[in-house]
């Protein structure tokens, strides 16, 4: 196990949203991750932003993120680009789901995606977020929560790589 003294992966929770074609691309060291400090269950690259996260083995997928400087006015896209190891497991039973909230609203839109366990090479999962229509009473704090879940079925499930997140406005 990692000698910090939590089991979790801490990400930079104060990312600043920045317009990009194809996504601004978060690395997986930015991600919060559960049990992403103990190598039991995830490989996470501290200092490579280019080095996917990897899976060893959970029951308790939840990895999070989130960006400020985005607006209510705008639409926005979530997603992750992902892949599976040969011995991947757990997958294709159970949904997985990408969760996207803006500020303190309660309204959260979750999407709910069936991963083929088949699927090689790399892929993206996403979700999107629309513009809020009430502007005046919605939450306009600029800040952009977005997550990956499977915690429901309590099942063990291993071999994802999660090579980035994205945020992009459309």
């Amino acid at each position: 196990m990692a000698s910090n003294t939590t089991a979790h992966h801490s990400g930079n929770s104060s990312l600043k949203f920045t317009k990009e074609v194809h996504g601004m691309k978060i690395s997986p060291r930015n991600l919060n991750i559960v049990w992403g400090n103990d190598d039991r269950y995830w490989k996470v690259h501290k200092n490579n932003d280019s080095a996917a996260a990897e899976l060893n083995q959970v029951s308790w997928l939840e990895v999070t993120g989130g960006v400020e400087g985005t607006t209510a006015a705008k639409s926005y896209e979530v997603g992750f680009s992902v892949s599976l190891n040969a011995d991947a497991f757990g997958w294709g039973n159970y949904p997985i789901y990408i969760m996207i909230k803006r500020g303190n609203e309660e309204n959260t839109t979750w999407t709910k995606i069936q991963i083929n366990p088949n699927q090689l090479g790399q892929f993206e999962i996403k979700g999107k977020l629309m513009k809020s229509n009430d502007q005046i009473g919605g939450s306009d704090s600029g800040k952009l929560s977005f997550g990956l879940y499977e915690v429901w079925s309590g099942k063990w499930k291993g071999g994802l790589k999660i090579h980035h997140a994205y945020v992009k406005e459309f």
